[in-house]
């Protein structure tokens, strides 16, 4: 369970502000990236199901609401926020999301919150940490997923991960993105993951020599031994295995010229009669070093990732933002659309949904639209109600349903988007005109001086914008 106070302080102050100024009304939040990072032309979802779980259990312990009013910020604050708001405090908004293993693409919201304003901010923090980076991984292992065309890839990253926490949720969005299994036995037992690994050249060096290190170990696992090569020499320990006499499943290259090396492995087992020993590959690997290999024609049958996988080191943070969008009157319980105009941070108002179409069983672009505008034909809506009223909708799918669900959709993206060189904006994403009028109307009026008079003047015109930016919970009556 995710602490309460896993959030940015700021979050808290404007919850107890909202508070007391009796500002609860409610409001709509949407979660996307702003753009790609270099090198990505997509990304896909994932940590859903534990933002979710996260949404569902939130909750301030009497611990945390002492040490809270006990800092200086809230010195002012009543007690009453403390002692009958937080100690009651749960999410009761509703959220649409899309599915995890969805592509998706810049400025697309992933995630869409809607809840009374106090909790729609606090969990701004929590929801970005947790979506955020696992989408980032999931997309990272999409790549060396396709870079390995076929061959087993399996997530090593566990001892190079920002942390144990990370490396957990890296172990599952990595899975998400295609991996085949991890080398983490707490994300396998957690998440039902297949858990992989081999041995460590501590083995070896534990022991007077390779092939008694070699023995001793199919001693305990004959069946699932992966034997180490490279601990002294590549070449002279594949001759020695060979001549021992073992029927190993797999054997490991760790370091040196990986492609020759390969190559030399495979001559040497297959002329000892071990044809079929697989030949494993782990060293600083990430999708253009394995695509190299590939393109090669290296005889290698499989890949162990874990630094450029559990960090995303090429990209190790996504441009993720959570955005106000629309808020419900106070007075009036109007819903208008809110907009940001900071130069190259600019946002569009009210709910929206995202359209794909599709042509012949392929994604040919998006449709970012106003929540309620009629659906487009030939186009698949991605958003989907998975929480209402604080509660879950959908359960926690089995992750090789999603992982299988993930590669469907991928398979359906244009070959060109999914090459490891593809640029970020050949993937046609448009705003409805809907959209852009509504932000054209709100940006004008949000210009006005700041007088009383063009105040009242520019909320009079905002709020002319309900047609447009409605909100779903007063324009749909199916939810």
């Amino acid at each position: 369970m995710i602490s309460a106070l896993t959030t940015d302080l700021y979050q808290l102050t404007m919850a107890a502000g909202y508070w007391r100024a009796n500002h609860v009304c409610p409001a709509t939040f949407e979660l996307f990236v702003r753009r790609l990072p270099p090198r990505r032309s997509f990304l896909v979802t994932a940590g859903l199901d534990q933002a979710l779980d996260y949404l569902e259990q939130l909750r301030f312990t009497d611990e945390e609401r002492t040490w809270l009013r006990e800092r200086p910020q809230f010195l002012n604050v009543p007690g009453e926020f403390f002692d009958e708001y937080l100690r009651s405090f749960r999410f009761t908004g509703d959220v649409w999301a899309m599915p995890e293993g969805t592509p998706v693409f810049a400025t697309e919201p992933m995630l869409r919150v809607t809840a009374p304003l106090p909790e729609a901010q606090l969990v701004e923090t929590a929801l970005l940490a947790i979506v955020s980076f696992q989408t980032s991984v999931a997309s990272k292992a999409a790549r060396i997923v396709h870079a390995a065309k076929g061959r087993p890839v399996v997530e090593f990253g566990a001892r190079r991960a920002h942390g144990v926490d990370s490396a957990i949720a890296a172990a599952r969005a990595s899975f998400i993105g295609g991996c085949q299994g991890t080398s983490l036995v707490e994300a396998a037992r957690r998440f039902g993951l297949p858990v992989s690994g081999t041995m460590a050249h501590s083995w070896v060096q534990a022991f007077p020599s390779e092939l008694e290190a070699f023995t001793e170990f199919s001693r305990s696992f004959s069946e699932s031994a992966v034997y180490l090569l490279d601990t002294y020499d590549t070449v002279a320990a594949a001759r020695s295995l060979v001549a021992s006499g073992l029927q190993p499943r797999m054997v490991r290259l760790d370091s040196g010229d990986v492609d020759a090396l390969s190559r030399e492995v495979r001559r040497i087992l297959d002329e000892g009669g071990l044809r079929s020993t697989k030949i494993f590959v782990t060293g600083d690997l990430d999708e253009h070093r394995i695509a190299a290999l590939v393109d090669a024609g290296a005889p290698v049958d499989g890949f162990g990732v874990g630094t450029a996988l559990s960090t995303v080191s090429d990209a190790p943070a996504l441009s993720a933002v959570y955005k106000l969008v629309e808020i419900h009157g106070a007075r009036d319980h109007e819903a208008t659309g809110v907009v940001k105009l900071s130069p190259g941070k600019e946002t569009w108002p009210g709910q929206k949904e995202v359209w794909r179409f599709m042509r012949s069983g392929r994604a040919v672009g998006d449709l970012i639209a106003a929540a309620d505008e009629p659906a487009p034909d030939g186009a698949v809506a991605l958003l989907k109600p998975v929480m209402r009223a604080g509660r879950r909708l959908i359960p926690s799918m089995p992750l090789p349903e999603v992982c299988a669900d993930c590669r469907r959709s991928i398979d359906t993206l244009p070959e060109a988007l999914r090459a490891l060189d593809a640029r970020n904006d050949i993937y046609p994403v448009r705003i409805s005109d809907r959209l852009e009028e509504a932000r054209t109307v709100v940006s004008r009026q949000s210009s006005v001086g700041q007088s009383e008079s063009s105040a009242g003047q520019s909320e009079s015109s905002v709020r002319h914008l309900e047609s447009s930016v409605q909100s779903e919970s007063t324009s749909r009556t199916d939810d």
